[in-house]
């Protein structure tokens, strides 16, 4: 189907703002929004929050739920980032579109990955979350300004939070109350390579093993102490056995803690790691593998296991699948392809699906080096994204395609 005449007005006036969107990104990936930088966030917050209370919408702010204790990766100062929801719906004949995107990202904001540094050519940029997030968030909230400045009257909620990096446990209840009177969903994390849309996601969940002993000095009473650290060895062994890939089933240990000193026996020591799984059996499978090693509170060397599957997994439903094929007619309209794809990764939109609303969840730009120093962006996808948002909102707001009214 070719574009009508409105949307080729919408495909004009996102071109013209090629030059703002580069800056606009320059200006975020500047804001270091990493490990709960809650100035960065709020900065953030309040740029986007204006721009989108520009266009008529409504913001409602939702207080920041707690996340168990152990988990890692607490806020700076006890900051804890709440959830921002702006909306503009419109009747309820037409589609509703939740639009969701982060403001935190993965990178140390006092370090020295602090800016976005455009290639010689101009093709492309290397910048603390120019991907992932912040090169979504720019094209979404610019798709939006320029529907509103073609007249495409537009029904939409953009919620912004500022916890997805590490397990979306302040906004999970937000975001699942926002799928609320929403049709569809478009969460805006990267593309995959190539600019192709994920369709199907696992899900993940975070664990914690901790260990414990009895505390003795090396030297002089070696055998009265019981290692914590032996034991945790133990455990982390017993995890090494987890793994199904060829079931999509990974358990993967990362940081760990024990001992203080190395004439001393250990009694305490703990280990955290990441799970994913394709579908609930699989997460129960996990999960009753982790806790078969947890051992009597009295028993020595003892073991706790403390686990949260928070993120369920997000198969590819008809309901889902249907809307991906509306933003692969709207890519081919524009002279773009959308090609689909399977990936081990989780974000927001497992959540957003999990409430009952149909989302797909790579609408963002094109780029890779993913929570990496070396994390790039495809400029050229800042116009061409941005566009098949427009067009793909546009056409699920008016219940069918803006060509047909």
């Amino acid at each position: 189907m070719a574009l009508s005449e409105i949307e080729q007005r919408i495909v004009k006036a996102v071109e013209r703002r090629e030059s703002a969107l580069l800056e606009d990104l320059r200006l975020h990936v500047g804001l270091p929004t990493g490990g709960f930088n809650g100035e960065a966030i709020e900065q953030t917050r309040a740029l986007l929050v204006g721009r989108l209370d520009a266009l008529g919408a409504t913001h409602r702010f939702i207080e920041p739920d707690d996340k168990p204790e152990w988990l890692l990766g607490g806020g700076r100062g006890g900051y804890r980032p709440g959830t921002s929801v702006c909306s503009r719906l419109g009747p309820a004949e037409g589609g509703r579109v939740l639009i969701a995107g982060h403001m935190d990202t993965v990178h140390d904001p006092a370090g020295d990955f602090r800016a976005l540094s455009v290639a010689p050519g101009g093709k492309t940029a290397v910048g603390p979350g120019c991907v992932d997030m912040k090169g979504g968030l720019v094209i979404a909230v610019a798709a939006l300004e320029v529907l509103e400045e073609v007249g495409v009257p537009a029904s939409w909620s953009f919620l912004l939070n500022g916890d997805e990096e590490t397990g979306t446990y302040h906004s999970q209840r937000a975001i699942r109350e926002a799928c609320v009177g929403h049709d569809f969903g478009l969460a805006l994390e990267p593309a995959l390579p190539g600019g192709a849309l994920a369709i199907e996601r696992v899900g993940a969940g975070q664990f914690m093993i901790e260990t414990k002993g009895r505390a003795a000095h090396a030297g002089r009473e070696f055998t009265k102490g019981v290692s914590a650290v032996n034991k945790l060895a133990e455990c982390i062994v017993a995890v090494a056995a987890m793994p199904r890939p060829e079931r999509g089933m990974i358990a993967n240990i990362g940081p760990l803690r024990g001992g203080v000193a190395t004439n001393a026996v250990p009694d305490s020591a703990a280990a955290w790691g990441n799970v994913r799984y394709p579908d609930p059996a699989s997460a129960d499978e996990l999960g009753a593998m982790l806790d078969a090693l947890q051992t009597d509170p009295d028993a020595m060397p003892a073991v706790v296991v403390r686990r949260s599957f928070n993120r369920p997994a997000k198969p590819l439903t008809p309901a889902t699948e249907a809307l991906a094929l509306r933003a692969r007619g709207a890519a081919e309209d524009l002279g773009q392809g959308l090609l689909f794809e399977k990936t081990g990764g989780v974000c927001d939109g497992n959540i957003m699906q999990d409430a009952g609303l149909p989302t797909i969840d790579t609408v963002g730009v094109r780029g890779g080096g993913l929570h990496t120093p070396d994390e790039w962006i495809d400029l050229t996808s800042l116009v061409e994204r941005c566009q098949l948002l427009a067009v793909l909102i546009a056409r699920l707001s008016a219940g069918g395609s803006a060509a047909d009214r």
